[in-house]
């Protein structure tokens, strides 16, 4: 071999399939990001609600396919969106009396609440468009 030789290394524990499941992991966090992001918007533009079958469907692809983001930058993403719901869904329940029996303080905390929500998911999806794990 010349010193001009090119030597092809592949780095240890980099096969073509990891890129291939880091892409589909990308493609089911972009989905549940934009389903996020339905309800997220929904939830802080008046009148415009959406079925809260979008916010369940997403959870559920997140707790089915965060096992295989484990290790990954991804991961935190899908623990980033699974916390943000289950985060909304607590502060919702807490607030319901509020909201209930005076209208008016429960839907500004609801409103908080869903802008709150809104900037999670916006959040995630810059992060995870640069490439970037998402931290608190």
């Amino acid at each position: 071999m010349s010193e001009n030789d090119v030597i092809d290394v592949e780095p240890i524990g980099h096969r073509a399939s990891d890129s291939a499941a880091s892409d589909s992991l990308k493609t089911w966090g972009w989905v549940s990001y934009i389903l996020h992001l339905i309800v997220a918007v929904a939830a802080v533009v008046p009148g415009a609600q959406v079925s809260i079958a979008l916010l369940i469907i997403a959870l559920v692809m997140d707790l089915v396919k965060k096992d295989e983001a484990v290790g990954t930058w991804q991961e935190s993403h899908f623990k980033w969106r699974i916390s943000s719901v289950l985060w909304a869904g607590v502060l919702y329940v807490a607030t319901l009396p509020l909201y209930l029996l005076l209208y008016l303080p429960g839907a500004v905390a609801w409103a908080i609440i869903s802008i709150w929500f809104l900037y999670r998911i916006v959040k995630g999806m810059v992060r995870m468009n640069a490439g970037r794990a998402v931290t608190a």
